[in-house]
């Protein structure tokens, strides 16, 4: 009826994705803080405050991932090119956006105080260059969901058509 094994490997990647996360966000992350508070004293409340950043990102990352994984269920059951999918890359999109505005407001200021302390001005760089990864996303999710759109409206007015 409707082909499952087309989406599979992206499936498998969104777990995977999800599972790294995941371990990293209850394992490596108090390792992490743990390590920064030694490593630079003179920065506790940067160092807590990248922590929480990183933290608060993990709830529209998460959220992408679940809107991924219902987009390749709709593409699944040949959905694909429907209000459902464009709604999901709506989401993609503004998840996106708002894990880019985490990282570029909370996550990068907190980077000057560590950075000037080790006098390592390339870490500021390093982390503008980290919080514009979302923003590619919810670009590329913004062309998609025009695109998806379009292909939908395209479709309705070749529905009305005898």
């Amino acid at each position: 009826m409707f082909k499952k094994g087309s989406t599979l490997l992206l499936k498998i990647a969104l777990i995977f994705m999800m599972l790294i996360v995941l371990t990293l966000s209850v394992f490596g992350l108090p390792n992490f803080y743990k390590g920064a508070l030694s490593e630079f004293p003179y920065a506790p409340n940067s160092i807590l405050g990248i922590v929480i950043i990183m933290y608060a990102t993990t709830i529209p990352y998460f959220w992408v991932l679940w809107q991924s994984w219902k987009l390749l269920v709709f593409i699944d059951h040949n959905k694909g090119f429907s209000q459902l999918s464009v709604k999901a890359l709506r989401n993609i999109k503004r998840a996106s956006f708002i894990g880019g505005l985490l990282f570029m407001g909370g996550f990068v200021p907190l980077l000057y105080p560590i950075a000037e302390g080790d006098d390592a001005p390339g870490l500021l760089v390093y982390g503008f260059l980290f919080a514009c990864i979302p923003f590619v996303v919810a670009v590329f999710a913004a062309i998609l969901e025009r695109l998806f759109q379009n292909a939908v409206d395209m479709k309705s007015e070749n529905d009305l058509t005898i």
